[in-house]
């Protein structure tokens, strides 16, 4: 008797349903992408004849739900590169891929979706954040009619009072700008950066025109909405109390990844954090992390500024490398003696 078409299908999918399994067994063990993705990126400013490269070849790898400062002094380049990951600037070569979207392959359609609904921005200047003349919730409330023009008003309502609630301002709801302090004016910014429910929050110097308190509570804020929403947050910042208060801190020097800041020993600095607390003394001081120098994917690693100025060496200069057991060592190579003329030895003079 002849087979059903469906018993068929039921046999075949018998068959192959073992081999299907190891499959997803084996994709499910496959890294998810992350979250940023720099390879060799480049960035050249042009002012009519004159260049200049803001970015020489900067790797850099930031996993989805990682809280990351970057820093690095002026002109390192750590601004360009928030300026590309958020879409306001394109590169001029490498690879640039953000929550698994190729950004160098945009048009400017995509790009405008980007910036509506993958991130987020805080800028330090909040005249940049906010609309003065907006109430604290109307600034939250526009962005998300713009994201969604068909949201109903009362949910719209609802969401701006639940994003002013998550940063602490529930009771200052319809005030507008000057009548908020500044560390409250930062905070709405913060809640407006959420409005569009991003998958990455940018922050350009977030804590500059704040004082210590507020910094802090800033700080708290990043890190809650980090560790309850699971929200990739990028800090790009010049103060180094921010930068010691995440994980990982990135320095980018010469338009280049120098070296990492890694927390090595989360428990002690909670504890030393409570103690600060107790004595209400908000001393950031402490060391809690450990430096690594960042090796580039074509070998390239920067030392360290300060140990070159301890050296005295420039740019230009020859080191000396040897390697013993598992350690690379790097030193200034000896100096040759001056040869002597052998005239000289017996005091005579040349004529």
């Amino acid at each position: 008797m002849k087979k059903s078409t469906t018993e068929e299908l039921n046999n075949t999918v018998a068959e192959v349903s073992p081999s299907l399994m190891v499959d997803s067994a084996q994709t499910s063990d496959v890294k998810p992408e992350p979250m940023v993705y720099c390879e060799n990126l480049v960035k050249i400013f042009k002012t009519g004849e004159i260049e200049v490269i803001a970015l020489q070849g900067l790797d850099l790898t930031i996993e989805k739900g990682e809280l990351t400062a970057i820093i690095g002094n002026s002109g390192s380049g750590k601004s360009t590169l928030l300026n590309l990951l958020g879409g306001l600037d394109r590169p001029s070569a490498g690879i640039l891929r953000v929550n698994g979207q190729n950004l160098l392959k945009f048009s400017e359609q995509q790009m405008v979706e980007y910036k509506r609904r993958t991130v987020g921005f805080v800028w330090q200047n909040n005249a940049r954040n906010l609309i003065p003349y907006l109430t604290a919730q109307q600034n939250i409330e526009l962005p998300l009619s713009i994201v969604d023009p068909h949201m109903p008003r009362q949910k719209r309502i609802d969401r701006a009072k639940e994003l002013l609630d998550m940063v602490g301002l529930s009771h200052r709801l319809g005030n507008k700008l000057n009548q908020l302090s500044g560390g409250e004016q930062q905070r709405v910014a913060i809640a407006l950066a959420l409005a569009n429910n991003p998958a990455m929050l940018l922050a350009d110097e977030p804590t500059g025109a704040v004082d210590t308190a507020t910094v802090a509570m800033i700080l708290d804020i990043f890190n809650r909405l980090n560790r309850e929403l699971g929200l990739t947050i990028i800090i790009v910042t010049h103060d180094r109390q921010l930068s010691r208060k995440v994980n990982r801190v990135v320095a980018i020097r010469d338009g280049r990844t120098s070296s990492e800041f890694i927390r090595y020993n989360y428990a002690d600095e909670i504890a030393a954090n409570a103690k600060r607390l107790e004595n209400t003394n908000l001393n950031f001081n402490i060391e809690s992390h450990e430096e690594f120098v960042v090796l580039d994917r074509t070998g390239r690693l920067q030392i360290p500024k300060e140990y070159l100025e301890q050296m005295n060496l420039k740019g230009g200069n020859k080191l000396k490398m040897s390697m013993t057991d598992d350690t690379i060592i790097l030193e200034r190579p000896q100096d040759k003696p001056e040869e002597v003329n052998p005239q000289d030895k017996d005091g005579s003079d040349n004529v």
